[in-house]
């Protein structure tokens, strides 16, 4: 499962892709409309804008906006960024490999095997995942009610 800090920014990342062009969005606005904690949103947005994929601007008018195209932010990067790997097993990860203490021989184990072909696939399909096809899915169910 996803922490909540990961579903907080997805949901606020496609609210803010679909607003893209209109300007700095306040974070008040933000939380009340998808229903996030204040707080917790000022941390997940100052995270993503360190990460650079949101910038802000201060003052009047001010608030935060998708710095990056929402077709080049994908669900994989996010959930890198707040949860870390994307694996059950850390013998099969990318940034944050470790070897497991049990195993004989990574070469032949038939356990790591399985479980980096669904890190692979599960990564494949995470990056596929960008904000503008998640955008275009919830139209696509909208209109199919």
């Amino acid at each position: 499962m996803i922490s909540k800090k990961t579903k907080y920014a997805i949901n606020a990342l496609v609210f803010l892709a679909k607003r893209k062009g209109e300007g700095p969005i306040i974070i008040s606005e933000i939380a009340d409309k998808e229903h996030i904690p204040r707080k917790f949103l000022e941390s997940i947005l100052l995270n993503l804008k360190k990460a650079g994929i949101l910038a802000s601007k201060k003052g009047k008018g001010g608030g935060y906006y998708l710095l990056k195209d929402p077709d080049e932010v994908n669900l994989a990067d996010v959930m890198r960024l707040f949860d870390g790997p994307i694996a059950f097993l850390p013998c099969v990860t990318y940034k944050y490999y470790e070897r497991c203490e049990e195993c004989k021989d990574e070469e032949t184990c038939g356990i790591r095997d399985v479980f980096l072909e669904v890190k692979k696939k599960t990564v494949e399909l995470l990056k596929q995942a960008s904000l503008s096809e998640i955008i275009t899915r919830e139209s696509r169910l909208i209109r199919l009610l």
